[in-house]
């Protein structure tokens, strides 16, 4: 069994049909008073956990998502189950909204946004040890609220559960202290190439120090594809091209969901990063995070139509 502990949220998705620049006087920044007229409106389901599990359950697996939601999550939570989410450990919070992000695009693609942190601000009263510990086969820890994430580290590690460990962009709010505990515990850090840079300034260690502290190290890198890490090897992993490129948001979720799929499966680390990637691919050629969909059938095949190679999964 994994349980996903990370965030759920509602993302509101507005744009606007001019430029922020054309409307705003520099001159009168101290005094900035503004309001625009957006053209369109789209709620979108998103957030860490929810998206990691949500493409678990579309590569065949059940996972069991940890997470704190508002009162307002009826309709979410119907949609999860129903792609093979388990929200059993999924705790709508009385009084709360579900946590969700604002935000607003103009022309130019400049952007100001607002996230409202709503029910995530209760994660930390959730523990993984609700879950039955003998059946769980591994913990993905993914942003959410930092106490929380630092609790759950905590109790993998007491529990002797092996975890993934993705600070994310929550990174700026750990301290340095309970940053070192969350990794030195962990058997996987993943993050872009800028949060691994930030996280080895912060705890004053190379790449090599970070791979004698984890057992895997996976830096990625957008379009450029990704690198898997460990005491003894580097492996360069290749990006898929995507079909159609809509919208980069949930693909690091998604690789993270393919990578752990093929890693509890036991199999090389170049094709659980090779199924990475694709997984990604999938999320970007879709606006939202959770809009895609894919059997494992239709994965192995594109697999074998990218890579040249059967996946024996």
């Amino acid at each position: 069994m994994i349980l996903v502990a990370g965030s759920v949220a509602i993302d509101h998705v507005m744009d606007f049909p001019g430029r922020y620049a054309d409307h705003i006087l520099p001159e009168k920044i101290h005094v900035i008073n503004l309001s625009f007229q957006v053209d369109t409106l789209k709620k979108e389901r998103g957030g860490t956990g929810a998206n990691i599990a949500y493409n678990l359950a579309l590569l065949g697996e059940k996972p069991k998502l940890i997470a704190t939601v508002g009162e307002d999550f009826a309709k979410y939570r119907y949609w999860l189950e129903k792609t093979g989410v388990d929200t059993q450990l999924t705790r709508a919070v009385p009084f709360e909204f579900t946590s969700s992000f604002f935000v607003f695009t103009d022309r130019a693609d400049n952007q100001i946004g607002a996230f409202y942190q709503g029910a995530m601000k209760h994660a930390s009263e959730l523990s993984i040890e609700s879950a039955d510990p003998k059946s769980s086969d591994f913990v993905i820890i993914a942003p959410t609220e930092v106490s929380a994430m630092v609790k759950y580290a905590r109790e993998a590690q007491s529990l002797g559960i092996d975890y993934l460990f993705d600070p994310g962009m929550q990174l700026p709010r750990f301290s340095d202290e309970d940053l070192q505990k969350s990794v030195n515990g962990a058997h996987i850090l993943i993050g872009n190439d800028y949060e691994i840079e930030v996280i080895k300034k912060r705890l004053s260690v190379s790449n090599g120090d970070l791979t004698e502290i984890v057992d895997l190290l996976i830096t990625t890198f957008g379009e450029k594809g990704s690198l898997i890490e460990n005491k003894k090897k580097k492996i360069s992993i290749p990006p898929v091209k995507p079909r159609e490129i809509v919208d980069p948001t949930g693909a690091g979720d998604a690789y993270r969901a393919g990578f752990i799929k093929g890693y509890l499966k036991k199999l090389p680390l170049e094709i659980c990063g090779k199924m990475g990637s694709l997984t990604a691919s999938y999320a970007i050629e879709k606006y939202g995070t959770t809009n895609h969909w894919f059997n494992l059938a239709k994965f192995k095949a594109r697999y074998k139509e990218c890579f040249g190679e059967t996946l024996e999964i």
